[in-house]
């Protein structure tokens, strides 16, 4: 399986879906299977549930080849951990609001050096205690994936300071706080959000680091691809399940009432 790093090593633009109200492996197996993603992402800031939840999803997306990471609020450093030692190949931060905020997740996600996780190798990540601590320490830090959302105004200030971060490899535009941030709730073509968009990439273009987002259309994904995104997050459980409950409308509509 290809992680996410390697990908965006490449250069590819990675094609992800994500997973939060509805984390079955089925659903999951069924997005790799049939829709040609590279990688999941499981929102644990907007719905909690257990780690062996999370350990049957990640088993689910590496058996269709997909790599995973998980959303997390940035107020635990367990839940971070957690994540890791289920199967997740890395981390974002939500809602961060400085670079003071990214660097400390950096830090929850990564050994000593680097870092400050404990250190258990009970987890998937070191392969149920098989691999020797000194080998899964350094192998962890090279390999685990993070991620840090730009979604706030004050993160959005302090975005070069983010994207520099040893340890950040992906800065992440989410649009819609974004533009609750900026005063122009779901207007994502304003220019604020615009200029926000272009601060972004500007920032990742100088300390060579890519940038992802959740497009809001077609078009949107262009835009964000033309200036450098390297992520497009272009589908999610719940909108994946819509779309097919009104394909198979609009297909039998003669059948279903006005």
């Amino acid at each position: 399986m290809q992680t996410i790093k390697e990908r965006l090593a490449k250069g590819e633009v990675l094609m992800v879906a994500a997973a939060g109200r509805i984390v079955h492996h089925n659903l999951l197996q069924m997005i790799g299977m049939h829709g040609g993603f590279q990688a999941v992402w499981f929102d644990l800031e907007h719905m909690s549930y257990s780690t062996e939840r999370l350990e049957i999803g990640t088993l689910a997306c590496r058996s269709q080849g997909m790599d995973t990471f998980a959303r997390i609020a940035p107020t635990d450093y367990a839940t971070v951990t957690r994540a890791l030692e289920a199967g997740a190949g890395g981390v974002m931060a939500a809602q961060i609001r400085s670079a003071q905020e990214a660097e400390q997740f950096v830090r929850w996600a990564k050994f000593f050096p680097r870092g400050c996780r404990g250190l258990n190798t009970a987890g998937y990540d070191a392969r149920f205690a098989t691999i020797p601590a000194p080998q899964f320490t350094a192998q962890a830090n090279k390999e685990s994936f993070v991620a840090i959302q730009i979604e706030t105004t004050e993160a959005l200030a302090d975005v070069d300071a983010i994207a520099a971060i040893d340890g950040v490899d992906l800065v992440f535009l989410g649009p819609a706080d974004m533009s609750q941030s900026l005063g122009v709730t779901g207007d994502f073509m304003n220019p604020k959000c615009l200029a926000a968009m272009d601060q972004i990439s500007a920032a990742c273009k100088k300390h060579n680091k890519p940038w992802g987002v959740v497009p809001v259309s077609p078009d949107y994904a262009t835009m964000c691809v033309e200036k450098g995104c390297k992520m497009l997050s272009v589908g999610a459980d719940v909108r994946i399940i819509n779309a097919g409950i009104e394909a198979v409308k609009k297909n039998y509509a003669r059948f279903f009432g006005a």
